[in-house]
This record gives C-alpha cells, sequence and structure tokens, in this order.
C-alpha cells in the first residue's frame, strides 16, 4: 500500500474565502484543520484566470503556452498529458475524476466533445486516463451525470437552478435575483441533498467504496461552487448568513466615485468596463455593468458565496469521514485549490475576466500530506502554482516526474528558493485581441499588455503588495519605479517558456 491522493478543486473560489486565510464569515473548519496539520500556501498563483485554461495546467502540469490552451473555447487536444493517466499507467493507481472537468468547452449543443456526451452515452470512462468520472457543471445544464441523476431521481428540482446557459441564443444568461436582484442570483428551492455540491461528494464516497482496501487512488473531486450563478439551496443560506448583515467587502472602493478613481489609473479596459463601454465576454454575461450594481447586490453575492463555501467544507468533511472509515487516514494526502478567483466586489466590479491582481490569480492552496509521512506543519509565503501539482502528485505516489511536466513539487517548508510566479491571459476574440503577461516576485505584482486591437503594447501594470495590498495605486507610468518595472519586465519574458508551435484554434463561444 501506498499514500492515496485526494486532489480537492472548488471553481472561482478566492484566496480569503477560508478561515484559514483571514475568512471571518465563512465557516470552513475542515479546509482550515487541514491547513492547521499540513502546509499553508500564502502565494499560489494560477496561470490562467478562467476555467479552461487553469484546468488544463493542472492535468498536464504545463503553462498555458505550452498545453495551448489559451481561453474556455479552446478544447484541450485528447492526446494532452495528463497525470492521471501517468498515475495509472506508471505505478498502478485506481484514478476518479468526480464533478466539473470542463477541459472541452461547455457550450456544445451538438455534442462535439467527449466531456460533454458521457452521461448521455451512459459512459463513466475510461478518459483522460481516469477510470472513472462523473460529472457535473453549474446546475442543470441537461448533459451531464449530475443532471440525468437528478432527472431520475428529482425531476421537480429541474427548474430550481438559475439557468446559467439560455439555450436559445446559447449565451449566459444576466438575469438578476433573489432579493436585490443581483445578477445570476436565484432563489434555490430545493433541498440541499439534492444540490451538487452533496451529490459530488455522495459520488465521490460511493466510488472510493468500490475499492479494494489495498487499493492505492488517485481521486480528483472537483466541486462547481462557488463559481456563478450563485443560487445555492435556499433554505441553507437563511439559516446561514444574512446579506443584510455583512459589510461590504474589504475591497470595495465603498463609491462609484473613488471606483471610478481607481480604475482610472489602470489600462481603460478596466474603467470602460464599470461603465459599460466594454463587454467582459469572457468571464461573465455580456450585458453586465458593474458600475450599475448596488451596494446590497454586492453583500447578496457575497452571502451566498459564504455559504456556498460552507456546503463545500461540510462535503468534503463526509468524505475525510469516509476515508477514515476505510482505514485510509493516515496514508491520504489532500490537495486542496481551485482554479481561479473571484472579483466579488474589489474595485466595485464582479465575475471575472482580464484582470490580473490577487483576486482571481492568488488562489487558496492546502496540502495536507498523509500523517505516515511525518511532513511538519508549515506555511510557505514564497511563490508557487498551479504548474507545480503534477510534480507533487507524483512525488506522493512515488511516480517519476514526467518530462512534459514543467513545475516543481510543491515545497513542504518555507526557506525554498522559489522566486516568481507566472499568469497569462489571451482572448480568444479577435476584436478583443487582449494579450497579458504577469509576474509575482519579491512583493510586486507587475503586467505587461502585448500589442492588440485594444492596446499598443507599452500600458502595464504594477503594484508594490506591501505598500498597496488591494492593489488600487498603479505604478506602471510612475518614472520612480521605471527601473523596477524594467527589471520584472524583464524577468516575466526571461522565464516564460517558448509557446508551442501551432496554435489551437478557438471552437466554442467561451
Amino acid at each position: 500500500m501506498g499514500r492515496k491522493i485526494l486532489f480537492v478543486t472548488t471553481d472561482q473560489q478566492r484566496y480569503d474565502a477560508l478561515g484559514c486565510t483571514g475568512n471571518t464569515i465563512a465557516r470552513t473548519p475542515v479546509v482550515d484543520g487541514l491547513a492547521a496539520d499540513g502546509i499553508l500556501y500564502h502565494r499560489a498563483h494560477n496561470q490562467n484566470t478562467v476555467c479552461t485554461p487553469a484546468r488544463s495546467t493542472m492535468i498536464t502540469g504545463q503553462y498555458v503556452r505550452t498545453h495551448g490552451v489559451t481561453s474556455n473555447g479552446v478544447p484541450l487536444p485528447v492526446d494532452a498529458p495528463s497525470v492521471a493517466e501517468h498515475l495509472h499507467d506508471t505505478v498502478g493507481y485506481r484514478t476518479a475524476l468526480v464533478g466539473k472537468a470542463h477541459f472541452q468547452p461547455g457550450f456544445d449543443p451538438e455534442g462535439k466533445w467527449t466531456e460533454n456526451c458521457l452521461a448521455k452515452q451512459g459512459s463513466t470512462g475510461p478518459y483522460r486516463g481516469f477510470d472513472h468520472v462523473e460529472l457535473a457543471m453549474h446546475g442543470y445544464l441537461r448533459r451531464w451525470h449530475y443532471d440525468k441523476w437528478l432527472e431520475a431521481n428529482g425531476p421537480q428540482w429541474l427548474d430550481a437552478f438559475y439557468p446559467l446557459i439560455n439555450f436559445a441564443s446559447m449565451g449566459l444568461n444576466d438575469e438578476g435575483g433573489g432579493d436585490t436582484d443581483a445578477p445570476e442570483v436565484k432563489h434555490n428551492p430545493m433541498p440541499r441533498g439534492m444540490y451538487h455540491t452533496d451529490w459530488v461528494a455522495d459520488r465521490t464516497i460511493a466510488w472510493l467504496d468500490s475499492l479494494d482496501p489495498a487499493d492505492d487512488w488517485f481521486c480528483w473531486m472537483s466541486f462547481p461552487d462557488p463559481h456563478h450563478p450563485w443560487d445555492p439551496p435556499v433554505d441553507e443560506v437563511r439559516r446561514r448568513v444574512d446579506w443584510h448583515d455583512l459589510d461590504l467587502p474589504p475591497g470595495h472602493p465603498g463609491s462609484a466615485d473613488k471606483a471610478i478613481e481607481i480604475l482610472a489609473q489602470k489600462p481603460h479596459h478596466w474603467l470602460d468596463w464599470y461603465e459599460g463601454r466594454f463587454q467582459n465576454m469572457e468571464g461573465g454575461p455580456m450585458k453586465f455593468v458593474p458600475g450599475n450594481m448596488s451596494h446590497d447586490q454586492v453583500r447578496e453575492v457575497s452571502a451566498l458565496i459564504h455559504v456556498e463555501n460552507e456546503l463545500i467544507d461540510e462535503a468534503l468533511g463526509k468524505v475525510m469521514a469516509r476515508i477514515d472509515e476505510r482505514g485510509w487516514g493516515a496514508d491520504t494526502d489532500v490537495v486542496f485549490t481551485t482554479d481561479h478567483g473571484e472579483l466579488q466586489g474589489d474595485f466595485g466590479l464582479l465575475f471575472k475576466g482580464p484582470y490580473h491582481v490577487d483576486a482571481l490569480m492568488r488562489v487558496p492552496l492546502v496540502w495536507r500530506p498523509a500523517p505516515s509521512a511525518a511532513v511538519s506543519p508549515a506555511e510557505v509565503a514564497e511563490p508557487v502554482g498551479h504548474v507545480d501539482l503534477v510534480p507533487t502528485f507524483c512525488e506522493i505516489a512515488g511516480a517519476a516526474v514526467p518530462d512534459w511536466a514543467q513545475g516543481r513539487a510543491l515545497p513542504t517548508a518555507p526557506g525554498s528558493d522559489r522566486q516568481w510566479a507566472i499568469t497569462e491571459w489571451d482572448s480568444q476574440f479577435s476584436h478583443i485581441g487582449m494579450h497579458l503577461r504577469s509576474i509575482f516576485r519579491d512583493g510586486w505584482l507587475c503586467t505587461a499588455y502585448e500589442p492588440g486591437p485594444l492596446y499598443e503594447g507599452t500600458e502595464g501594470e504594477l503594484y508594490e503588495l506591501a505598500e498597496d495590498p488591494r492593489q488600487w495605486r498603479n505604478l506602471w507610468d510612475d518614472p520612480t519605479y521605471r527601473a523596477r518595472r524594467d527589471e520584472l519586465v524583464t524577468d516575466l519574458y526571461d522565464n516564460l517558456p517558448p509557446e508551442r508551435a501551432t496554435k489551437l484554434a478557438v471552437e466554442a463561444p467561451v
């Protein structure tokens, strides 16, 4: 018997969403306990700020420019490397993925991609090296395993979720709901047991129960929440968090005038989005204008996100309890992270997109090594990234790190030589053509804008996080910081891997 691996991901969860990272509203004792017993990474960064590119990095261990999935409309090639396949084939691990995958576009009315057809075909794999897959997305979308389960076990709840996709136009809905008419919010009447968060945990437990006690396994348990739409079971919301009691999030400017003052210092698409001149087509509903959002809407969205984070923590607790019951607790490593963050009121904004700030790039990351490994608890401040996950899984499993993996195994103590983390953005729409390259190093966050329809290539962002942790003061054009800016830009491009020879095509809306 070797060490087992439970890889837990959420979707669109901020670094500060957990108690162990400073949250004072959501109660997350399970993840907090894992952090107390393991390693908490305070500077983990994703390599892209939307779902499919970030998740493609998680499974391949490659930077975006290497695996080639630059946006949600670009499918990960079927022959792309997979850590699940590597662990399965080289060291005999049983493998499963339960929940959200999103390696291929979700906008797929014709059933073009395997991922979107498995449930309809009655298949649970194999898929991308996973022996077993059961998939879910955001609510009831008619095509994944959760949808088929809901049709069979709770057909009266099929319309309970917010309808994320308008199937007539194949676009994101932007209608408001809840108490405040907040965007992509709905009071969901379904009972908790029918909601996808508990379903993911229950199906994970069912797969674990199918294994032999001596099996080594790698299980990716992937929760669709707290990604929008925000529609957790309303009974859970009412008993947990009252949005009327919440302050505005710390990163909210507090007024429209202050938001405009902050956004005017940044490249123009920031303020243009806030005031409705730029459509954030790759990060949220196209018609959403952040400047029209009320403070109460921000509070209600935040309350729903806190509730979703609590439900995830409790679902993880159920799975951890089952692992202990199976006698695997001492030999199971748990890695917890998310694909990207959420603006959640920062700068007066909501959702995500081409905005390279901590709200979207800095992610929660906890690694609780198996107790049998005797690794001391620690907090690590040096920068790490999702690109480091594959080598970490290989180290846990005793597998050789494959040549195609570009990261390094995560450090287990402070004092490593980690110096920087890199995040990229490439718009999939030619009329936007935005290309951002960011580096975090030595407490500085620097983003270079490459030429395209919206920018000449001389623009950028520079923040000194010790003095400006909310990234409200852009120092890019301040001559006092020119040398620092130029040094960081040079370091950024010196450490970017080369782009793949043939760029992958955009094949879906997003």
